[in-house]
């Protein structure tokens, strides 16, 4: 690994003389097929990135996926769909050839990405329809100007239960945005039903509403609203923007930045116990300003990538919206993922009554030179729930006023309090049908000092890199940081440590050095815990964090709101163990945090 890390670099980072070999031949390690993720569906070669199409049939029993796939090359190009099939989103069944590639006028130059209906385009069961954005045109890009017809909506049928599929006559159905708008993007069709308060007709809770991604130029980013027949899929009726919040819109730290163009949104109606309903969408957002610094490092990871994010934004019904107008107005919003998931896509899953989502885990982290080496470029993140999370009566945050919290809704509450509403984000719970064969190893009520040896109390060992954990934290006032290390090596001396800073009320993770050319830059996340009230008492909430790790894809989930997605490329094909700590805020040597319970799961899969 000459090329990536000088010798002194190696001794200065790494320290370890006997991992040098192995750090020399990292290159060719990257390139194993045992690096690959084995648990998170992926493409069987080459480059992958948006997935789409997702969704359930009835008819045969069985979840589609498809996504965004370069069968060809190891590089973005040559856009067709990949098409996976499963009966659990846990095990998949992934297609060695494509479904649809470029090969027409209009889709000559990609078939971009899009969403699928379990029916026929006549409305009929027992047929399945895919929409996609066709691309005739390119380069396609919102800082660059943008070309009329380049991109354009098509469909195709399958009728042999997603076996093959037919492009149809009246293809492409739409042959580009709305007339009069200055565009800088129009792509990404998705259908749902929608029941829109603003709306006098008395069928709007039955109505087919497409959303296409992009933005006006110099105005606004934007998903352009159109009503679908549902007995006729090929007729679309545009009704105006969802919103308009202009550009980089920028609410706080705990909302990121909207940017200047809008890739993949989708929308979901999410209800809680008590039948509180909020309409949310998740973005995928290009031209985001740099992430401000929030703490120690923080953003340095986002630094290096593309200036985008993947976002959502819960948004609000508007009284006398018309076809000139944004339809509603915005609510509040926050990050979908703080990490390097983008494009995330969604679909109701009526066995479960559930809304699912997937999202691309990118390589951005990796130089060309290493990406092409390993063959493959990006995978599925793990199925994701959303739900509309509630916490009732809280009366503050950790640090933060309540009210400075945007991502957050406050409603107050009949007696002291306020009733709290946000996006809950958690992995789906199907997943742990991956611990069938896994070693399961526990811990609980372990008071937690700051990091010493491997105590049995606050460590849990590991022989693989495929694992869960599951952990709750109780964390004292006294408590300045507490956190868990993943040892890289034996000696526990090289690790990615993840940690939650609660004066700055940010979560992060730390990515050990593997040289200059591998982004392994910190991740960060604000996050903070809230109080409540119980039968007049005062509770702070434990700090709870779900972390899966598949060779070098770590999912994160705190609280079932805050989640970082990240890559860690260390030489090592292992993980050694997992250890908990505390630091308090001075030099006591009384607990600052206790380890309520940590369960772990090694040797994660289905074979």
């Amino acid at each position: 690994m000459s090329a990536v890390l000088s010798s002194p670099e190696i001794d200065q980072l790494l320290g370890e003389k006997h991992l040098r070999s192995s750090i020399e031949d990292h290159a060719q390690q990257i390139s194993k097929a045992s690096l690959k993720p084995s648990y998170h569906l992926s493409a069987p070669n080459g480059w992958m990135n948006d997935p789409c199409g997702l969704g359930y049939d009835p008819a045969t029993g069985l979840y589609h996926a498809f996504f965004q796939w370069n069968p060809f090359g190891n590089d973005w190009g040559n856009m067709s769909w990949g098409h996976a099939t499963s009966t659990d989103l846990v095990s998949w069944d992934i297609s060695p050839t494509p479904a649809l590639t470029p090969s027409t006028k209009y889709d000559k130059c990609g078939v971009f990405t899009g969403c699928l209906q379990a029916t026929s385009i006549h409305g009929e069961p027992g047929a399945m329809t895919v929409l996609y954005t066709s691309v005739s045109h390119l380069p396609i890009h919102h800082t660059l100007p943008y070309t009329t017809g380049c991109e354009s909506l098509s469909l195709a049928v399958s009728t042999n239960g997603g076996k093959t599929w037919e492009r149809q006559d009246c293809n492409p159905i739409l042959s580009g945005p709305p007339e009069k708008l200055p565009v800088t993007g129009w792509r990404d069709p998705y259908l749902t039903t929608w029941a829109r308060e603003h709306t006098n007709d008395k069928d709007s809770r039955s109505h087919l509403y497409g959303f296409i991604s992009g933005g006006v130029k110099g105005q606004y980013p934007a998903v352009f609203v159109y009503t679908v027949q549902p007995d006729d899929l090929r007729q679309w009726k545009y009704i105006g923007s969802l919103v308009n919040v202009g550009l980089n819109f920028h609410p706080s730290r705990w909302s990121g930045d909207f940017g200047v163009n809008w890739e993949v949104a989708n929308l979901m109606t999410l209800t809680n116990d008590s039948g509180n309903s909020r309409d949310f969408v998740v973005i995928g957002v290009e031209g985001c300003l740099r992430p401000e610094i929030t703490s120690r490092n923080a953003g340095e990871a986002r630094h290096k990538r593309d200036p985008r994010g993947l976002m959502w934004m819960s948004i609000k019904s508007l009284a006398n919206a018309n076809a000139s107008d944004a339809l509603t107005s915005y609510g509040f919003a926050g990050f979908f993922d703080h990490g390097c998931l983008y494009a995330a896509n969604s679909f109701w899953d009526p066995e479960t009554s559930q809304r699912v989502v997937y999202g691309w885990v990118t390589e951005d982290d990796l130089p060309d030179s290493l990406r092409h080496r390993q063959g493959w470029s990006g995978v599925m993140s793990l199925p994701r729930v959303t739900t509309l999370r509630t916490i009732h009566n809280v009366t503050k945050a950790r640090c933060s006023p309540l009210e400075s919290i945007t991502s957050i809704e406050l409603v107050k509450s009949l007696g002291s309090g306020f009733t709290l509403h946000t996006l809950g984000i958690s992995p789906d719970s199907r997943l742990s049908r991956l611990r069938q064969k896994a070693k399961n190893g526990h811990l609980e009520k372990s008071p937690l000092t700051a990091r010493v040896a491997s105590a049995p109390a606050t460590y849990l060992p590991l022989r693989t890199s495929r694992w869960e954990l599951q952990t709750e934290f109780f964390v004292d006032q006294s408590c300045k940081r507490v956190g868990i290390e993943i040892a890289h090596s034996a000696d526990l001396e090289h690790c990615t440590t993840l940690v939650w800073d609660s004066y700055s009320e940010t979560f992060t993770i730390d990515r050990p050095p593997v040289g200059q050319e591998i982004n392994h830059g910190q991740e960060s996340a604000p996050h903070t815990l809230f109080t409540y009230l119980d039968n007049q008492q005062e509770f702070e909430e434990a700090l709870k964090v779900h972390a899966f790790f598949d060779h070098n894809v770590l999912e994160v989930f705190v609280n079932d709101r805050t989640v970082i997605t990240t890559r860690i490329y260390y030489p090592s094909d292992q993980c050694f163990g997992v250890r908990f700590f505390a630091e308090p805020d001075d030099q006591s040597s009384k607990p600052s945090a206790v380890l309520l319970r940590a369960d772990i799961w090694d040797g994660l899969g289905m074979n």
